[in-house]
């Protein structure tokens, strides 16, 4: 079968581009300019990609389905002439729950946060397991360097999007993916623009809850009250809760940077993490994950000792370099949660250095003005500095933030100027930049700008 995939610079497309290859169908794609690390998998893969949305491309290719990614919609011209066309298409988690999960047993990690980190390190306790598992996560976990496998065994772990599945179909995308083991990681208010409120976001998780098997089990956190609210509108399946400091599965002897813990199932004392990742989040990201691989037999002292070899995942919380002493970061946080417990995390690290942080409101949500200016200005309590990108496509005003606290909070719109001027300060800082976009370059153009500087210094 020749799959078209329109979208697949997407984390969710590329990844389902790799599988189809394995799996032996040719495949091709489309999209706008990608960029890393999307871009260096297909181009690895020997995967046709094709810049620009040239409708001429479907009777060059001539495929046999056209994959849709949800970032697609009406008006696009490839779309269109499918239409036109009468071709077949369908979308992303259609295709996999048809072609791909039929025979499996799955494990689902969904919320709001952490998704893809989850998703990996449970993958990685299987690997290590000898389980070899499927996935297909998006983002590329450090430890295997691409984002899916096929795998050799029943399982297969993928990441539960919340959002919705393709123009046709506003479902969330892990409706199509019938879980056995179904972890809720967090529920928050995001992607505003397919759900009004909290409340709507909350009955799409228990839709997922639905879909578990009665001997299938429900992971929860207990430290995410909007969890509780998603379990009392019914559940028929096993239920086990994990939590920082209670629950079926916790954590106690926490280092003050999170980076070394020790994990409990109830009363019994498991093991250690002790690994080069940090912050809270991560540590309840790790109970989630060691509770849904014992779910299907992994040994606990197995899966915790796992963990301490998991090396984390390209994008979240990446250090790019060091440069004398600067270390600068790049991670995927998006929502005012996610920014403010990366920012703790990194001051949890190193409490005594100078945290300065930049931050691409890029989401549908950020850019549309969706959360309140207090749960912003609470986000960024942890950084010294905080550098806001004025995106062209903001629909509000950031003066109001900024006013809030001039001398922390400030606005730029030139990242390569940015780039340039934060160079210029010599004083040891940890800069972290914050987008689940290109952020147009400015990780590339920071690191350039930095070791320039070093060098400069050097000679």
């Amino acid at each position: 079968m020749h799959v078209h995939l329109l979208g697949i610079g997407g984390t969710l497309m590329g990844s389902l581009a790799l599988l189809a290859k394995e799996m032996g169908h040719s495949v091709s794609g489309c999209d706008m300019k990608l960029y890393p690390p999307m871009s260096d998998q297909l181009a690895s893969a020997e995967i046709t990609v094709i810049e620009g949305y040239d409708p001429t491309c479907l009777k060059q290719l001539a495929p046999d389905c056209v994959i849709v990614g949800n970032a697609i919609s009406r008006g696009n011209p490839v779309l269109e002439a499918v239409l036109a066309q009468n071709l077949f298409y369908t979308s992303a988690p259609a295709w996999m729950s048809e072609h791909l999960l039929q025979d499996r047993l799955v494990l689902a990690f969904a919320g709001t946060h952490g998704k893809t980190t989850t998703t990996s390190m449970a993958a990685w306790i299987l690997e290590q397991a000898g389980r070899t598992p499927g996935f297909l996560i998006g983002g590329v976990p450090n430890n295997w360097g691409h984002s899916s496998q096929l795998g050799k065994s029943p399982y297969f772990v993928i990441e539960a999007d919340e959002y919705d599945t393709a123009f046709f179909d506003k479902r969330p995308k892990f409706m199509h993916y019938h879980p056995h083991i179904f972890t809720i990681l967090n529920a928050e208010f995001d992607h505003a623009d397919i759900y009004p409120d909290l409340a709507s976001i909350l009955q799409q998780f228990h839709y997922g809850v639905r879909l578990v098997p009665p001997q299938g089990t429900i992971i929860h956190n207990l430290d995410c009250p909007n969890s509780k609210i998603i379990l009392e509108k019914g559940c028929w399946s096993q239920k086990v809760g994990v939590g920082l400091h209670a629950g079926d599965w916790h954590a106690q002897d926490i280092s003050p940077a999170f980076d070394a813990f020790t994990v409990y199932q109830g009363t019994q004392a498991i093991g250690k993490v002790q690994w080069d990742l940090f912050g809270q989040h991560n540590v309840s990201n790790a109970l989630a994950a060691i509770a849904a691989c014992c779910q299907v037999g992994v040994p606990p002292r197995f899966a915790v000792e796992a963990l301490s070899s998991f090396s984390g995942v390209k994008r979240r919380m990446t250090l790019i370099g060091n440069y004398r002493g600067t270390q600068l970061f790049e991670d995927f946080a998006h929502h005012p949660t996610a920014i403010a417990t990366t920012l703790a995390g990194v001051k949890a690290k190193n409490p005594q250095t100078r945290l300065v942080a930049a931050v691409d409101f890029r989401s549908n949500t950020m850019k549309a003005g969706k959360h309140s200016l207090a749960d912003l200005y609470a986000s960024f309590s942890a950084a010294d500095e905080i550098h806001i990108y004025q995106h062209p496509n903001l629909a509000w005003d950031v003066g109001a933030l900024m006013a809030k606290q001039p001398d922390k909070i400030r606005c730029f719109t030139d990242t390569r100027a940015f780039s340039e001027q934060l160079a210029k300060d010599q004083t040891v800082r940890n800069i972290v930049l914050c987008s689940n976009g290109s952020f147009e370059g400015l990780s590339a153009q920071l690191a350039t700008a930095l070791s320039q500087a070093e060098q400069h210094d050097a000679a």
